[in-house]
């Protein structure tokens, strides 16, 4: 059995450890994306609120293969979502992630996602609102290596605290070892824009249904490269059942 990760590991640095040994140990999942093929997978905390629950996935896109992975979390007391991605020539990645914390929650979304093949693309956007005493992590990892020439990776995470005792983390991290690269990263913490909050206000809202609708919109920005439009309207309801 798998010893229980302690803080010592970087990647398991802000994690509720005993939560999270509740739901250890972890059955590693792996999803390959045959050369060409086109693939999207929905994760979500469906456990019971107050629940612990970790997935751990190892995905592989071979050559030309396109990955979407939307992951929307705001039910467990402890809720983690560990992905390590690799890809290969003109590979295609995206993540959209959603974190609504409220209460005393932690929840995570961990990724590596290693471009070993040239041409490569990924799109990270990470979005999440904190209330309570709540945490919510984000760490990102882009690795490069030195047949991944051409790649064009980016991270986007942005973060809401409503109430001044929750806490965001975020650790966009770049490792490159090819010289023809395009990688960016961001990340931003801050509260609900008052002038937008007065603006809905100021036209009959009322105060809490304004604060939903700003955050709502908020956070669907992960969710705005979702294809479909049955699969998006689910996602945004499910969504909708957080708030």
């Amino acid at each position: 059995m798998t010893a229980l990760p302690t803080r010592r590991d970087e990647a398991w640095r802000y994690a509720d450890l005993a939560a999270a040994a509740r739901a250890w140990p972890v059955t590693p999942e792996a999803i390959t994306v045959a050369a060409g093929t086109e693939q999207t997978l929905m994760l979500a905390d469906d456990a019971a609120p107050g629940s612990a629950g970790i997935r751990q996935i190892a995905v592989t896109l071979e050559a030309g293969a396109r990955f979407a992975c939307y992951v929307i979390a705001g039910r467990g007391a402890y809720g983690r979502f560990a992905l390590d991605v690799t890809l290969h020539a003109g590979a295609h990645f995206e993540l959209g992630g959603v974190l609504v914390a409220g209460g005393e929650q932690v929840l995570e979304i961990v990724t590596t996602v290693t471009h070993a093949g040239p041409g490569a693309t990924s799109r990270q956007t990470i979005r999440c609102v904190a209330g309570g005493t709540a945490t919510a992590t984000y760490l990102g990892k882009v690795a490069v290596t030195r047949d991944g020439q051409q790649t064009d990776a980016a991270q986007s995470f942005k973060a809401l605290l409503l109430d001044r005792g929750a806490t965001a983390n975020a650790k966009p991290e770049l490792e490159i070892f090819a010289d023809d690269v395009k990688c960016a990263h961001g990340a931003t913490v801050g509260e609900l824009d008052r002038t937008a909050l007065f603006y809905l206000e100021s036209r009959g809202l009322p105060p809490a249904a304004a604060r939903a609708l700003l955050t709502r919109a908020f956070l669907s920005d992960a969710l705005a490269s979702i294809a479909d439009d049955s699969a998006r309207e689910a996602a945004e309801a499910r969504l909708e059942a957080l708030l």
